[in-house]
């Protein structure tokens, strides 16, 4: 048995916490659909961080929903992917206006749906179906162009994330060639979408956020101590997501993460860990094993139903044990 103490987090404690913070900030989420995105779980996350007076790490962002929303006097936003470091500095770094009339301009070129102008049935579709079947073609079109794209420009960022808005599940996703390679979805730019990426917009230009994209293996904590907090939501090893497909994360990178945290323990750096500790029948022994050999973590259980996360998933009734793992 595991010899961690185990804390439910549930009452109005945490809730009043939250609210307080609420008003501080206000909650936005990401405008990528990032699988694993914590946006549905800041209300039970955010309230479990500490005063931070100094930088926040967000070792891997992906979606970058925590790191964007945290209080702190600077946001470290890290991802190896570095499509996303570049889509972020696109939306950090360019004039927001000139940045949307880009955007506008290629849905137009390419004629994709608008149904915030001209509603579903102005494209022959009907809201329940989506826009897919009108979309597939000036998709595929604007998919194919913009894989021959050699310069990575602040116009391939715009073309890339048209492509997020018009792709399957808004999400993002590339081959081993570095070729994106989703099909189309079922909704636009409409105005949820359009709302979304103003927000971030906003909060990227009016916050001191640094974007990186560094292997945590080598990510220096040089520097960094008690003032400073790392946020570390990895791919899950015991779920399967898009990450996972060509071999980004396995046992090794397991453990060399946990070796990565205890490192930053003794450094007197603050840190909380996302994961799961059983998934649909398997759980995380090299997790488990962590826990149990370092009793002075604290393991916090989260409440969270991954039913829609994936409407492809078969078997919704053995959920997921979402976990927060702290060292303070």
């Amino acid at each position: 048995s595991v010899h961690h103490r185990k804390v439910q987090h549930r009452g109005q404690r945490g809730k009043a916490v939250f609210m307080q913070m609420h008003l501080e900030k206000e909650i936005i989420p990401s405008p990528l659909n990032y699988i694993g995105g914590k946006y549905k779980l800041l209300p039970q996350i955010l309230p479990l961080f500490p005063k931070i007076s100094g930088t926040f790490i967000d070792l891997f962002c992906g979606g970058c929903n925590v790191g964007i929303n945290v209080n702190a006097d600077r946001v470290i936003l890290n991802d190896t992917d570095e499509n996303l470091r570049y889509l972020y500095n696109t939306f950090k770094n360019m004039d927001k206006d000139v940045l949307l009339k880009m955007i506008e301009d290629i849905i137009e070129k390419y004629g994709l749906s608008r149904s915030d102008i001209y509603g579903y049935e102005h494209y022959g579709c009907e809201s329940g179906k989506g826009l897919g079947e009108y979309n597939k073609q000036p998709y595929l079109k604007l998919r194919e162009n913009f894989n021959e794209h050699t310069n990575f420009d602040y116009y391939y960022y715009a073309i890339l994330y048209v492509l997020i808005v018009y792709s399957f599940n808004n999400q993002i996703r590339f081959n081993s060639n570095g070729k994106f390679n989703l099909s189309v979805g079922k909704r636009d730019y409409n105005t949820k979408m359009q709302k979304k990426l103003s927000d971030f917009i906003d909060r990227m230009k009016e916050g001191n956020f640094v974007i990186t994209s560094t292997d945590f293996e080598v990510f220096s904590l040089d520097g960094y101590g008690e003032n400073d907090f790392i946020y570390a939501d990895p791919p899950y090893l015991i779920t399967c997501a898009t990450y996972n497909e060509q071999g980004g994360w396995n046992e090794d990178k397991e453990r060399a993460l946990y070796k990565f945290l205890d490192k930053a323990n003794e450094q007197g750096i603050r840190f909380a860990l996302s994961n799961v500790l059983r998934s649909k029948g398997k759980e995380n022994a090299i997790l488990l094993k962590w826990l149990e050999d370092n009793p002075q973590y604290r393991t916090i259980s989260l409440d969270y139903n991954y039913s829609n996360s994936n409407y492809q998933t078969k078997d919704r009734s053995s959920g997921s044990e979402e976990v927060l793992i702290v060292n303070y």
